[in-house]
């Protein structure tokens, strides 16, 4: 039988190795630069979006944090190596939306929403974005009914709408 610190010593070097290997697959902005897709893919946490880049490459989104107010984007060369990760749900990102853009470059771009609502009587749907920074207000990207960027801008976020208590 192993002695208490024999066991805590091998704990912590599980731990370690653990953390070595899993590191990039917990935070996908921790993840290194060169790191193969597949070990990306079948890490702890699965990308809830993938997309074909330009270049051949390709783009994994992982949409996490509290509310969903972060979204990484890995972008993966050709050849399946990791050549750039950002955090998308940004205000610099959100300023680069523009009216005609379609929704798959919305989606490539910032990832799934939020929420999704529907304005009918406009022939709209409108995409919210939540995002660090952004306390009670979310990033709006209203589409058209033929999927293009009407118009975009940030808004009130009901969430932090509270009971009304006035009598």
């Amino acid at each position: 039988m192993q002695s208490a610190p024999r066991i805590l010593q091998s704990l912590a070097s599980a731990w370690l190795v653990l953390g070595t290997v899993g590191c990039g697959t917990l935070t996908p902005g921790a993840t290194a630069i060169g790191t193969p897709i597949e070990t990306v893919r079948h890490g702890i946490a699965a990308p809830t979006g993938e997309y074909r880049l330009p270049n051949g490459g390709t783009r994994l989104e992982f949409a996490q944090g509290s509310f969903g107010k972060q979204t990484w984007m890995l972008d993966f060369d050709a050849g399946g190596h990791l050549v750039a990760n950002q955090q998308v749900l940004t205000e610099a990102n959100f300023g680069n939306i523009t009216p005609g853009m379609s929704a798959t470059d919305v989606r490539m771009r910032l990832g799934r929403p939020a929420n999704v609502f529907d304005v009918s009587w406009q022939q709209l749907q409108v995409w919210n974005y939540r995002f660090v920074g952004g306390d009670c207000v979310w990033f709006q990207v209203s589409l058209s009914r033929a999927g293009q960027v009407t118009e975009s801008n940030i808004g009130t976020d009901p969430a932090c709408d509270g009971p009304n208590t006035r009598e």
